[in-house]
């Protein structure tokens, strides 16, 4: 089995992060989100990281990144370009916006040659998920079908408290395995419990808590590449004709492709972690508490990297 990489997204941070909610100092160490997930995924057994950044991005992040957590992961960068589109297509004018997260996972194409799981730059996932996706990816191969996995969440784990939240609310099959994903743009807790609205608030529709949730931890072998790949001209036509300035090719959308196509089976993994996220300004001093809390549990050292 070939090790499996770390497939960090981070193009959606922006040029210059000094002011960026995602690079903001989180502990008094002065480390970020970011280097929670990278310290436990290499607890978990991860030996190389990618990172999909803009180009423009790569000295900050040099600076960030290879001086702490880069002595110890192989770490790369992959460039998500907006000119990174299959031959015969054009830019439309007036495109800014990237692609969407199936295209950022497809510019690191050229550096997989294995199996690899996909994280949000800028969420705490906590250790347990790391654990089981690397555990998986190292024992799992195609079959039949792709043997994919996902990373599966309690939704009243992942809501914050000063607003709402997106999410992929999963249908879990019986067998553990998952059926479909909807996503929910607007989940908020309420009165009366956890809900999400489609109509701008005119009607609330209430969630289990302990609802199954994406929250785009995913794990894949090398043939969701080879998918995405292909399917890349279809989404091109896609967006073209419905928003050609900001429609989108996104990862959970080619993954609930090839679920209902029956090519690929997609295993949650449970995680009972608690996610935080700088959702909203006032999130910063929950998430600052929560981590100092687990450093003075032992959990974690008081200082990540040294």
């Amino acid at each position: 089995m070939k090790e499996p990489t770390l497939i960090i997204m981070a193009a959606g941070m922006g040029s210059r992060y000094g002011g960026l909610k995602q690079m903001d100092s989180i502990t008094n160490q002065g480390e970020i989100i970011l280097d929670f997930s990278l310290y436990d995924a290499m607890m978990a057994g991860f030996k190389r990281a990618i990172f999909v950044i803009k180009e423009e991005m790569e000295a900050d992040f040099r600076e960030l990144i290879d001086s702490r957590a880069g002595k110890h992961l192989k770490v790369e960068y992959a460039f998500q370009k907006l000119d990174d589109i299959p031959q015969g297509f054009a830019i439309p004018e007036g495109r800014e916006k990237p692609w969407g997260t199936a295209h950022a996972i497809l510019s690191c194409r050229r550096l997989i040659d294995g199996p690899f799981a996909v994280i949000n730059a800028d969420d705490y996932y906590g250790p347990g998920g790391f654990q089981s996706i690397y555990d998986f990816l190292q024992t799992h191969e195609d079959g039949e079908t792709y043997s994919y996995c996902m990373v599966g969440f309690k939704l009243e784990n992942t809501i914050t408290e000063n607003g709402h939240v997106a999410r992929g609310v999963c249908e879990v099959a019986a067998d553990g395995t998952l059926a479909a994903v909807n996503e929910r743009t607007k989940i908020m807790r309420r009165p009366e419990g956890i809900a999400y609205t489609e109509d701008e608030g005119e009607t609330w529709h209430v969630l289990p808590g302990d609802a199954t949730v994406s929250m785009n931890f995913w794990g894949y072998t090398k043939s969701m590449m080879e998918e995405m790949e292909q399917r890349m001209p279809e989404q091109m036509e896609r967006i073209l004709a419905e928003n050609p300035l900001k429609g989108e090719y996104y990862l959970p959308l080619v993954t609930d492709t090839l679920v209902k196509e029956g090519k690929a089976t997609v295993t949650i993994l449970p995680c009972h972690d608690k996610w935080y996220g700088v959702t909203y300004r006032k999130d910063k001093e929950t998430v600052t508490a929560a981590l100092q809390s687990m450093k003075d549990k032992g959990l974690y050292p008081e200082k990540l990297w040294k």
